[in-house]
């Protein structure tokens, strides 16, 4: 069974947050954060939203995106996806 680093989800993570509408990027440079316990992943992200998008939609857009991205990118089966609204620009 071959494994995916940290990193590489962390990755995956952020290039799936950014295709959503509304967000305007990671907040900084460790934006993402990745924590793996008994099978289980849990996503923390930091993000820049754009002036004006509703933050609860955008948030939810981005927990249904990252979290369908793992599961197809990573074959992750239960993946818990945490957004933190760092900035609005």
């Amino acid at each position: 069974m071959a494994s995916i680093s940290g990193d590489i989800l962390a990755r995956y993570a952020g290039d799936a947050a950014r295709e959503v509408a509304g967000v305007r990027g990671l907040a900084r440079r460790r934006a993402t954060k990745i924590t793996e316990r008994g099978g289980h992943v849990t996503v923390e992200l930091h993000l820049g939203v754009e002036w004006g998008a509703s933050i609860p939609s955008v948030a939810r857009a981005v927990q249904d995106r990252v979290r369908g991205y793992l599961t197809r990118m990573a074959d992750l089966e239960s993946v818990v996806v945490n957004v933190v609204v760092d900035e609005v620009e």
